[in-house]
């Protein structure tokens, strides 16, 4: 009996966990199911959400192998779109070159305007008069996508930030980006600021193979802004394997925009999407288009880097605005070219050169300014300083040099005796009784006097001239072979000859603008000048002063755009002749801004009160 009671106990706990079993059973392969047709249910719905985003009107997408440069994809990669914070790709691209040039540094203090500071967010509210450091400047535009400090980094190196948008769409022709024109130097809103996703992917190729130094602050995840943690807004970093950089935007009329880099193993893809619904769509689409495209890129690299086009050729192809579109047509990949720019900048320097000549005497005509295009006539009797240097830039060197009034000199051991200078064809008729200096080299780079000043009476001899008077006068060159044979002029004396002094003060060569060169280099021009004046050098020769304010004019564009660009000779206290490299007609606070914006630019800079 008790036998039997066991065994019914027995098999009733099988049947009881048998059920169990099959219960557990049910239970699982339910959920399985359930959870397959939910992931069926989400892939349709993300699989209908990309198709229609990739629907939308503002969509453009590609992808491009960085080993081949082969596209792996694309949807309407050619098709205007506004590129919004992209925009800042190009900014840091012509801000690497002035730091992989030398012309800025990772250290030096950019100036906030009150432009700069007026800028929309996103930014790093800074306030106009503070200065920001051009590393902090670089990881404020990768991180956060400040506008003003993409402002900041514009004016410091274009001047004022419509010409460094000019700067930019020169730097797109140069790299091939046919069909970008920039407006701005940040991305914000402007119906005329068009780019394309081939454009896109092409410069996100560029940047890092040009400056892979500079390049690795796109990978900068978060940047300490006093005291504040700003994180990147690219949130593919960090949580896709391989990815790099390098940038988001938007803005109401792009949609959401991103250029991505990826590398993973040997193989390196650039990825572009425009014109998406949602940060989070965007992200997504481009994740989906990285990792389908993967295994078709190549492992090695065989492409040619990105290279720019010659400078010259590349700014003739940059549209003029009336050329940029607003309801975004195509942008011509090259525009006519523009010699009459060229022209109008050399004229520019002909009539600023030739108003130097204002101060001649009332009996001196004016040089005329020939075109830039006649033929140059070498001057005559060059004595080694002009011929030197460039013709083109000397005035009055494509005409045979005119006559004007001069005063010729002879320093004696006493008086000092001054008289008119002789006409050009006949000798003085007293030359002999000066000796012969062989130590003093022959001079030809003045011309002769005006025939007008043949019967000039003589000046009576004077006391002797205190030493500084002397040091003032001036010795304009003379003719080789005029009056002694060794280049010392000859003079008609007023009494007997005295002995020479021991030796001749050094004379000074010609000035292209006829005018009085004083000794001291402290002695104020004759021709005047308004405001306060910037001096960037004092250069041995004309030309050198005239590339010095080229150079500070390219500096400091905006700052320098209304200034009155002019040379100054003077004779330095060594009787080495300068050309004083200078502008005009600013003001203290402007002269200042100048100065400050010129030494960033490693260019000398001094003001001076007028």
């Amino acid at each position: 009996m008790l036998r039997n009671n066991l065994s019914a106990s027995r098999l009733a706990r099988v049947g009881v966990f048998g059920l169990l079993t099959v219960t557990t059973v049910i239970i699982v392969t339910t959920d399985a199911a359930e959870a397959r047709r939910h992931r069926r249910h989400y892939a349709h719905h993300r699989v209908q959400r990309e198709v229609s985003e990739s629907s939308s009107s503002k969509f453009a997408s590609i992808i491009v192998d960085g080993n081949s440069g082969t596209v792996l994809q694309s949807t309407s990669p050619d098709a205007l779109r506004h590129p919004a914070s992209l925009t800042k790709i190009m900014t840091l691209y012509l801000l690497f070159e002035r730091l992989e040039s030398g012309k800025l540094k990772l250290d030096s203090e950019m100036p906030v305007s009150q432009h700069a500071a007026d800028q929309d967010p996103t930014k790093l509210n800074l306030r106009p008069g503070q200065t920001i450091r051009v590393e902090d400047a670089i990881k404020g535009l990768v991180t956060r996508s400040a506008n003003d400090a993409a402002v900041v980094i514009a004016e410091t190196i274009g001047g004022d930030e419509s010409d460094f948008a000019q700067m930019m769409t020169r730097k797109a022709r140069a790299l091939g980006m046919s069909k970008t024109v920039y407006r701005n130097a940040s991305g914000l809103p402007n119906d005329e600021q068009v780019t394309t996703a081939r454009d896109q992917a092409t410069l996100g190729r560029a940047i890092q193979e040009r400056f892979p130094r500079y390049y690795r602050y796109f990978a900068t995840a978060s940047f300490n802004w006093r005291g504040q943690s700003i994180r990147n807004h690219n949130h593919l970093l960090g949580n896709v394997e391989g990815v790099d950089g390098i940038k988001t935007g938007y803005t109401r009329a792009s949609g959401f925009n991103l250029v991505t880099s990826m590398r993973r193993g040997n193989r390196h893809l650039i990825g572009v999407v425009l014109g998406g619904r949602s940060g989070s769509s965007r992200d997504a689409i481009m994740r989906n288009l990285l990792a389908e495209n993967l295994e078709k890129g190549a492992t090695t690299h065989t492409v040619a880097a990105v290279t720019e086009r010659n400078g010259a050729d590349a700014s003739a192809e940059v549209a003029d605005a009336s050329d940029a579109p607003r309801s975004a047509p195509q942008v011509q990949a090259a525009a006519a070219p523009a010699p009459e720019a060229a022209s109008s900048r050399l004229a520019a320097r002909l009539s600023t050169l030739a108003a130097a000549t204002a101060a001649m005497p009332p009996a001196q005509a004016k040089p005329e300014v020939r075109p830039a295009e006649a033929k140059i006539e070498p001057a005559p009797l060059t004595n080694g300083v002009i011929s030197s240097q460039p013709l083109s830039i000397i005035p009055g060197s494509s005409e045979p040099m005119k006559p004007v009034r001069v005063k010729t000199v002879q320093v004696k051991a006493g008086a000092v005796k001054v008289a008119s200078a002789a006409p050009a064809q006949v000798s003085p008729p007293v030359t002999n009784t000066i000796p012969s200096r062989s130590d003093v080299p022959e001079t030809s780079g003045a011309v002769v006097a005006r025939a007008d000043l043949i019967n000039r009476p003589e000046i009576p001899s004077q006391p002797e001239a205190p030493k500084s008077e002397i040091a003032r006068t001036e010795l304009p060159r003379q003719p080789a072979g005029f009056g002694t044979g060794n280049g010392i002029l000859g003079v008609l004396p007023a009494a007997p000859a005295a002995a020479p002094a021991p030796a001749a003060p050094k004379l000074a060569s010609a000035d292209p603008a006829p005018r009085p060169i004083q000794m001291s280099a402290t002695t104020k021009p004759v021709v005047t000048h308004s405001g306060w004046i910037v001096q960037v050098g004092a250069l041995e020769s004309e030309s050198e002063a005239q590339q010095r304010i080229d150079a500070a004019r390219s500096s400091a564009r905006g700052l320098l755009s209304k200034a009155d660009p002019f040379t100054e000779p003077v004779v330095a206290k060594d009787n080495r002749k300068l050309y004083r490299a200078r502008f005009a007609g600013l003001e203290r606070d402007q002269a200042e801004a100048v100065c400050r914006t010129l030494k960033r630019a490693e260019i000398s800079c001094i003001t001076v009160r007028n």
